[in-house]
This record gives structure tokens, C-alpha cells and sequence, in this order.
């Protein structure tokens, strides 16, 4: 089956003798070996190529080049623009875990970004995390919520991610185990259709310290790539998923390319596909689009 490799960094950090270095090394692994496209110049560039253990190339290149600041992936040519994408928000799709700036505004963000930390690594259950860390914030006044979300950042990338594959026709939602206030805000900000979360439980001007059940979690997420691909008549191999943590990563080994973006290190060695150095335009690099076929960001 003919397959692609695809090479890409930081905007500048795709060296060419890096590309060329790659050629050469595919060459001692792959029958057939294509020139390298450029996607995009000093960012991101394709090398097609045939090999009977496609896998072991891919490790071998990636075990040359792990000195360098590049993303090294590969995976068949057949297929490669989705039709879905399903994206987790916290750390993927804005920078930093929205619960933990509500924490800030508490005073024990430390206390609570530890918790976030060692959940999101898969060393807690998120469920049983999640209730901890929202019941530790009882009490904060609700408007506390309107604060972080103008505060929330957009990840490098990721209005562009979603304009170009909704420009191509894909469908796009944000699956988050964070807040329902977040998402919908980033949501309508990023252009996402839909967007699904936890709720925060208020009374009196104040967060409970409850979350609304049944949590939205690991399960949630892969069986929401499910439903939706369902929804749309296509197979799990139309389907794009992306994130950072341990609750991500059944969606991440389900979907067509499930993307480890800056992940937790067990999300990252269990990813076929991960991104360390590229922004999330990487997701759009990894589906042969070039910088000329990437849409507008809404304004």
C-alpha cells in the first residue's frame, strides 16, 4: 500500500537537509521512494513511499531524527483528508486546562493543577478527579466563570485546523471533560458545529462544588466518535481525533488518525500519530494539505 511520510516543525525548522536526510534513510527501509513535496516551505513537506513494514520505517526514522525539533509520521496515502474531526479542548485546542484558571481565582490553583496533572498523565481515575477538584471549589462566585473565558487562549493553529477541514467539508466538535461555559465560548470563537462537556452545578450566585452527572470522560469521548461517525455514515477511518490526555486516548486508538498533540507521555507512545513541535496546523500537514488550501480563521 502505497504510504506517505510526512515531516513537520515549527514555522523556519524544516531544514531541507533534513527532508533530504529522510529520503536517504526511508531509502534503506522502503522498496520505492518518492522526490519530497513541500506543503509548506520550512514547515512541513510529504515523502511517498512503498514498504512491506511500513511501522518499522516509521520507527527507524523517527529513532534518527528524535534529536531534532521536527514531527516525524506516516501513514497510507488512501484516505488521508478526514471527514470528521473530533477535538478535545484543555491543552489541545486552548493553551492550559480551564480548570485549573478557576482554581487560580480560588487561590489553590497549585492544589488543583496537581490533581489535573497526575489525571491527565492516567495516574487517577478522571471521573473521581474531576468530582474532587470541582467539589474543592465550592463556593466561588459564579461570575468567576465569565473571567476565565475571556482569558481562555487559542492554541497556534487551531482556527485555522478547523476552518480549512469545515472548508473541505468536514464536520468538526470540540469533546471536552472540562465545562459546557468553555466550549460553547470556543466553540462559537473557533467555528467548531457542536460542542459537548460537563456542567458546573450554581446556586445562588456560586458554584455547588458538584459536577452534573454522568461525567463526560474517556468513554464519553470514544462513544461520541461513534455516534457521530454513525450519524454520518462514515467508518472510524474517516475520522480525525485529537489530544493531550489519558482521557483522549480511546478516541485517539479508534479514529483513522488520532493525533497525540504535546501529550502526556503514555498518551504519546501509544499514538500512531503525534505532534510535539508543529502547532495544530500539523493535523492539516498530516492530511496533505498545503499552506495554500488552508482556509481563513473566522475574525
Amino acid at each position: 500500500m502505497q504510504q506517505v511520510l510526512t515531516l513537520c516543525a515549527a514555522p523556519g525548522a524544516l531544514a531541507a537537509d533534513t527532508v533530504a536526510a529522510a529520503v536517504e534513510l526511508l531509502k534503506e527501509h522502503a522498496g520505492r521512494v518518492e522526490e519530497p513535496h513541500w506543503l509548506a516551505p520550512g514547515e512541513a513537506a510529504d515523502i511517498g513511499f512503498e514498504a512491506d513494514r511500513p511501522d518499522r520505517a516509521l520507527a527507524a526514522l523517527r529513532a534518527a531524527l528524535e534529536s531534532l525539533p521536527v514531527d516525524v509520521n506516516a501513514g497510507p496515502t488512501e484516505g488521508r483528508r478526514k471527514r470528521l474531526l473530533i477535538a478535545d479542548m484543555d491543552s489541545t485546542i486552548i493553551v492550559g486546562e480551564s480548570l485549573d484558571e478557576l482554581a487560580e481565582h480560588a487561590g489553590i490553583r497549585d492544589r488543583i493543577a496537581a490533581i489535573t496533572a497526575r489525571a491527565m498523565r492516567g495516574e487517577l481515575d478522571f471521573e473521581g478527579a474531576l468530582r474532587e477538584r470541582v467539589g474543592m471549589l465550592k463556593g466561588l462566585p459564579a461570575t468567576t466563570i465569565d473571567t476565565v473565558i475571556d482569558g481562555l487562549q487559542l492554541t497556534p493553529g487551531a482556527d485555522v485546523l478547523v476552518a480549512t477541514m469545515k472548508a473541505a467539508g468536514a464536520y468538526c466538535a470540540l469533546v471536552s471533560g472540562g465545562f459546557t461555559p468553555m466550549t460553547g465560548a470556543i466553540r462559537a470563537r473557533v467555528g467548531f458545529d457542536e460542542d459537548r462537556a460537563n456542567t458546573l452545578t450554581v446556586a445562588d450566585g456560586a458554584l455547588t462544588g458538584t459536577v452534573g452527572e454522568p461525567i463526560l470522560g474517556r468513554d464519553a469521548k470514544l462513544a461520541t466518535l461513534k455516534e457521530l461517525c454513525a450519524a454520518r455514515n462514515l467508518p472510524l477511518g474517516s475520522a480525525a481525533t485529537v489530544g493531550d490526555g489519558a482521557n483522549d486516548l480511546a478516541m485517539l486508538e479508534a479514529a483513522g488518525m488520532g493525533v497525540a498533540f504535546r501529550a502526556k507521555p503514555a498518551v504519546r507512545d501509544a499514538a500512531v500519530f503525534r505532534i510535539e513541535h508543529a502547532d495544530l496546523r500539523g493535523l492539516l500537514y498530516l492530511q496533505g494539505f498545503s499552506a495554500s488550501d488552508f482556509a481563513a480563521p473566522r475574525t
